[in-house]
């Protein structure tokens, strides 16, 4: 609780925490948002596919000419990780090949990276933790969205002696989201086409969010750095409101839903019928706590913690997450303290590529949030053990063996290069996973 205080003691001495940004999207322009108003943190240099976007972006969320007219801007995100002047690097393209191929430059030189890339870290995240840690550097994910706010509680909980039963977020959810596609998600959102395009929103990159694919990548994020169980067959998406959470988010053997104790589910702010739940968690995150014994349960009652039944399992939520808005805790976490905000230290959770529809052999997936497949949460074992298919590699890959609608598609269906930097990451990543017990 003393990162301001740690920025403003680099200041004064003449050493402000300088960070390179990879990607001037949402996400990027949101923390470039609170850069001028954090004092001690700099931009000295942007990298994005389109220099001229982001030196739009940084007027937009009010970067004076003069600011803009001190930051370097550059087209190359590997010429970015290698500058000198740079000491923390923030990876925001959102696409996981670019992610690891960033990640591993600037680990190489010497570079903190915060990964708000969580595609390219749900896809290789073993990988690059380790070769992170070899080489001294912090390997980050980023404060602000969901997954570091969720390791955060979980930390939390576990280092004040709680069990913890489950964890996650909530999420707009109805079963048969799984098939819309890019064409009919703005209905979904309420929205025309011409408005989404007029407030730039990017169709595919929605519909991630409402088909399931964000929600399994999210979660297997969350299950990798915590050390949590996923579910065997995938997320539940159980309805349920912030007061419901610990009598429903509890083991079957302690009457909840879940197959078992420490474990991440996602719950949805709809009822199956498509009524809204009462006091949702569309935008927020939780875990569920048990009591250690009946001293602790007891506690629970009297400082009017939310319980289920018995007393014994008690939930903490935080109603809304501000992403990008946030991220300088990240930054500042990994160049003062030299300590992530949350970092994959197991590989448990995988999401992997579910045909939409039929799908026929010389057809290209289109990944993520596409009209192809959609994401679904996998134990990491099985997903290795029968060769799914990640979702980060399905995009722009071409089927060789047709494809059943709600089957998962695995790596043999399609044409892999199995000589790109992805898919040998990838390798090593699935080299960590750990058996399951017979």
């Amino acid at each position: 609780m003393n990162l301001y205080a740690l920025l403003q003691d680099r200041l004064e001495n003449g050493k402000p925490v300088k960070v390179g940004v990879i990607g001037a999207g949402k996400f990027g322009s949101m923390f470039l948002n609170q850069v001028p108003t954090t004092p001690g943190l700099e931009v000295a240099a942007i990298a994005d596919l389109d220099p001229e976007r982001a030196r739009a972006a940084c007027l937009s969320v009010g970067w004076t000419e003069d600011l803009i007219g001190a930051t370097d801007f550059l087209e190359s995100g590997e010429a970015l990780c290698g500058r000198d002047d740079i000491e923390v690097i923030v990876e925001a393209t959102g696409h996981p090949g670019a992610g690891i191929r960033h990640a591993l430059t600037a680990i190489e030189n010497g570079k903190h990276i915060v990964m708000v890339n969580v595609e390219a870290d749900v896809l290789a995240g073993p990988a690059l933790a380790r070769r992170a840690k070899a080489a001294g550097v912090v390997y980050s994910m980023a404060y602000g969205d969901q997954p570091a706010l969720v390791s955060e509680m979980v930390d939390w909980a576990r280092a004040t002696g709680f069990k913890v039963s489950a964890a996650g977020k909530g999420t707009k959810y109805l079963p048969a989201y799984h098939s819309v596609t890019p064409q009919d998600v703005w209905t979904h959102y309420g929205l025309t086409p011409e408005e989404a395009k007029a407030a730039g929103m990017n169709p595919q990159m929605f519909n991630s969010f409402l088909d399931g694919t964000k929600s399994a990548i999210e979660m297997a994020a969350i299950a990798n750095a915590c050390d949590l169980a996923v579910p065997d067959d995938g997320l539940l998406f159980p309805p349920c409101g912030v007061d419901d959470l610990a009598q429903v988010l509890k083991p079957v053997s302690a009457g909840g839903l879940l197959q078992s104790s420490g474990t991440v589910e996602v719950v949805s702010s709809l009822e199956r019928d498509g009524r809204p739940v009462f006091r949702d968690l569309r935008w927020g995150v939780y875990v569920v706590i048990e009591a250690p014994n009946d001293y602790a349960a007891a506690c629970f009652k009297q400082y009017g913690l939310k319980t289920d039944d018995s007393g014994r399992f008690a939930s903490m939520y935080k109603p809304f997450h501000l992403i990008g808005l946030e991220l300088g805790m990240s930054v500042l976490s990994a160049a003062l303290r030299g300590e992530p905000t949350g970092q994959t230290r197991a590989f448990n959770g995988d999401a992997v590529a579910v045909a939409k529809r039929d799908l026929q052999a010389g057809e290209t997936l289109d990944g993520e949030g596409g009209t192809t497949v959609w994401g679904k949460l996998m134990p990491a074992a099985r997903s290795v053990a029968v060769g799914a298919l990640p979702i980060g590699l399905a995009h722009g890959v071409t089927l060789s063996a047709n494809v059943a609608k709600g089957d998962v598609v695995r790596q043999s269906d399609v044409q892999l290069d199995g000589t790109s930097e992805a898919v040998l990451v990838r390798r090593e990543s699935e080299a960590t996973v750990v058996p399951p017990h017979r």
